[in-house]
């Protein structure tokens, strides 16, 4: 997703700590937790952290990242939002959704309306929701923006062949309007441009090709292997020539609990 553009990740990190200023983080919830999320979260001073993934493997992952830098107020829990005892009754100064929306298709489907009033009784302070506007539904008449579009579709068309749900991602108006639903007040929210690189484009068509070895149909998963090539090689052209692939944003909320 956008967290392989060459702006992203550090970059919005620090927007969410320009967003909070001189404000001390605290307690702090990660509620969905990555290697990217967790990498940055350590260069804090928090009072402690706790980081939740919906999935084991992640959880392992984001465990090696951390080697010995978990402190003993410090936690990691593989938990899902839609059970309600999972941090039931505890209260975080600074609680960060970090590419949680889209990624809940995965893991708790069709309960994207319910993450915000979720976390509310979490927040003691501040919620900072980083997202990626909708891309692959829509149509780009530039070919930067037609090559990104065409990968997006590609990887999600691999995905559900290979049995798994892809991200479904939500734009920001649509955040802000459930945000204020679960009694949130927005204190400020930034959109930003996306310059896809090198590491995007094999990223996203090497998931294609792992996902493609599932498949039962050979012959289909031939076809596909080979137009993921064909991808592949026209869109890395186009991205050396013109030094990245602009297409689409990012965007970075800042809500308090009214």
């Amino acid at each position: 997703m956008s967290a392989t553009a060459i702006h992203t990740g550090s970059r919005l990190f620090q927007v969410v700590a320009d967003m909070q200023g001189e404000q001390p983080w605290g307690r702090f919830l990660d509620a969905g937790t990555g290697r990217g999320s967790m990498n940055w979260l350590l260069t804090l001073p928090t009072d402690g952290w706790t980081a939740v993934t919906g999935a084991q493997g992640m959880a392992e992952q984001v465990r090696r990242e951390l080697g010995e830098r978990q402190r003993p107020q410090d936690r990691l829990v593989v938990g899902n939002w839609t059970d309600p005892a999972l941090l039931e009754g505890e209260c975080f100064d600074t609680v960060l959704a970090d590419y949680l929306l889209g990624a809940m298709d995965g893991f708790a489907p069709y309960a994207q309306d319910q993450l915000f009033a979720r976390l509310r009784p979490l927040t003691g302070r501040r919620l900072y929701v980083i997202g990626l506007e909708p891309y692959v539904p829509y149509s780009a008449a530039d070919p930067a923006g037609a090559l990104v579009v065409e990968i997006g579709r590609l990887r999600d068309a691999c995905l559900l062949l290979a049995g798994e749900r892809p991200y479904r991602e939500y734009p920001m108006d649509w955040v802000l309007r459930h945000l204020r639903l679960a009694g949130f007040r927005c204190v400020d929210a930034q959109r930003f441009g996306i310059r896809y690189g090198e590491r995007f484009i094999h990223g996203q068509l090497d998931m294609c090709a792992q996902r493609l070895r599932r498949l039962r149909d050979r012959s289909l998963a031939l076809a596909l292997s080979e137009h993921v090539e064909e991808l592949r090689r026209r869109t890395l052209a186009l991205c050396q020539a013109e030094g990245g692939l602009r297409h689409g944003h990012d965007y970075v909320i800042c809500a308090e609990p009214a």
